[in-house]
């Protein structure tokens, strides 16, 4: 059976949709990350930058959140587009687009908004506009499409949905107003069955939720390093 590695943020959502979405048994492990438990040995075993998710599939262990999509849609032929090579190079074009562009901005625009231990309107100012911009480039996309491929849902739409439906958090609940076809989408995939089952695993297990001193330190040992 899979082992899954997991928390509650947007990058094990994609990998907990797909499992979901394909019907593969799997046994979800927690890892709670206020906690650290990404830093025990164990766990550095299994992913070494100390994040999650992370899957083990019998021999084969994976990280990163776009890798195992793309492992996983290849072993099960599911949720890929029509097999040709033109197909093939949009679909790894865009997943990257989402795990270089949309994933990382939009995940500083949240921290520097929320969790920075000091106000940075210079980071805050950039990071909401280059998540904005990308977030615009997928609402252009989708302007004819129904999906970001065309007419197949696909990985690439699974991993858009694990950050895009935090919308309100990494720019404002205003920003869904620009972006109507991208919130269709998103709407869309919230409503399917699957994403209803994932939403039901993430209450399945009790996640430290205080951001206290234990908790910055796990989460942003950076910040132990400044001056």
């Amino acid at each position: 059976m899979l082992k899954f590695y997991y928390n509650l943020g947007p990058n094990p959502a994609k990998v907990a949709l797909f499992l979901e979405e394909a019907a593969l048994p799997y046994d979800a492990i927690p890892v709670d990350t206020r906690k650290g438990e990404q830093f025990t040995p164990e766990y550095l075993a299994i992913n070494p930058n100390a994040k999650a998710p992370s899957l083990i599939d019998d021999t084969v262990t994976l990280f990163d959140s776009n890798a195992i999509l793309l492992y996983l849609a290849e072993k099960t032929g599911r949720f890929m587009p029509p097999d040709t090579l033109e197909n093939r190079g949009q679909l790894l074009s865009w997943l990257m687009f989402v795990a270089t562009g949309v994933g990382p901005y939009s995940g500083q625009s949240v921290h520097f908004q929320t969790y920075a231990p000091e106000e940075f309107s210079y980071a805050v100012n950039r990071y909401r506009f280059e998540a904005r911009r990308h977030y615009g480039i997928l609402e252009s996309k989708l302007t004819d499409n129904r999906y970001v491929l065309g007419d197949s849902y696909t990985i690439v739409d699974m991993a858009v949905w694990g950050w895009a439906r935090l919308m309100p958090r990494v720019l404002d609940k205003e920003a869904w107003a620009e972006l109507p076809n991208l919130k269709r989408l998103v709407d869309e995939i919230t409503a399917r069955p699957a994403a209803q089952r994932v939403a039901a695993l993430w209450e399945r297990h009790a996640f430290k939720t205080e951001m206290d001193a234990e908790s910055n330190r796990f989460m942003f040992p950076s910040n132990e390093n400044r001056r």
